[in-house]
């Protein structure tokens, strides 16, 4: 075997993965070829490191052992490459990049012309949704997460806060009346967002310090986009972050911020990427250039 570094890669990746199909998608190849790999490997080495069944991987004792070898292995090579000026940390390949549909496009698409012209060796794959993404399994390097993290197996940097703030149009309040205060929510059209971890309740922070409203409504979307949207077609109240509205909406008067007395609790933006010992160049230069970005934006940084 002449390099045996690519089915080390391989390896690695199936492990983390466990699937041979997921690997498979993200290289652009069959699972076939990466079983093929990983059996080649599996014959240079002499031992057993997958044990396959037709429902699920598992690693061997000798998978387990070789995993934590593999990594230190293209670690070391890693390190050796820089410390050669081969490729002197500059960021090269490309970057799997996560983040939620109206994120990606307010956010970080008009941004990403400056970051590409900042590395040209490095290409973006982003990709968008507000559904879940396990960042081992899709092969993400980085995802952008607002809300409180709950998994301890990522590496996160708070790089952002987001602000919410409740909002309606001037024709749904000239139909309905304007709330004065958060207990009149529960008598309006609310936009429900099913994604939100607090449920179909609206957290407030006021003068009688903090509260939690029901709200209900005849609309309930499960992305923020369509938060978003509905609120800005006078759907109902919605309740939104102030980073999703980049046209001067509030303004020119398109919406109207209510219940200013009252402030729903911020929440962290987070930059995560699984738990590694070597984070790439690729991923450094993305973290480190939101962080500088976000920080730059009031909408972003929580001054808005």
């Amino acid at each position: 075997m002449n390099d045996p570094l690519p089915l080390f890669r391989t390896f690695i990746r199936v492990a983390e993965a466990g699937s041979f199909s997921a690997v498979a998608r993200e290289a652009g190849t069959s699972q076939p070829t990466i079983s093929r790999q990983v059996a080649a490997l599996e014959e240079h080495l002499g031992c057993l490191l997958i044990q396959r069944t037709t429902r699920s991987l598992t690693l061997t004792e000798d998978g387990r052992a070789f995993l934590e070898t593999a990594w230190r292995a293209l670690e070391a090579v890693a390190e050796a490459e820089t410390s050669v000026g081969r490729r002197q940390g500059r960021p090269t390949g490309t970057l799997r990049l996560s983040a939620a549909t109206v994120m990606g496009r307010l956010h970080i698409l008009p941004r990403l012309p400056l970051f590409l012209a900042r590395h040209p060796e490095l290409g973006v794959d982003l990709v968008l949704g507000d559904g879940f993404t396990d960042l081992v399994e899709q092969g993400i390097d980085l995802a952008l997460r607002v809300g409180v993290l709950e998994d301890p197996a990522l590496v996160a940097r708070r790089i952002g806060l987001s602000r919410r703030v409740v909002a309606a149009t001037p024709g749904y309040l000239a139909r309905h009346g304007t709330p004065q205060t958060p207990e009149d929510l529960r008598r309006h059209a609310c936009i429900v967002y099913a994604g939100l971890a607090t449920g179909a309740s609206w957290p407030f922070q006021g003068p009688e310090g903090r509260i939690a409203i029901p709200v209900s409504g005849r609309l309930r979307v499960d992305s923020t986009e369509a938060v978003r949207a509905a609120t800005l077609q006078g759907l109902g109240v919605g309740m939104v972050p102030v980073w999703h509205f980049v046209d001067g909406e509030f303004e020119t008067g398109r919406l109207i911020r209510l219940l200013e007395a009252w402030e729903a609790p911020a929440l962290p933006i987070h930059a995560v990427y699984p738990t590694r010992r070597f984070l790439a160049p690729k991923v450094r230069a993305m973290v480190d250039f939101l962080a500088e970005e976000f920080g730059a934006d009031t909408q972003l940084s929580g001054g808005a």
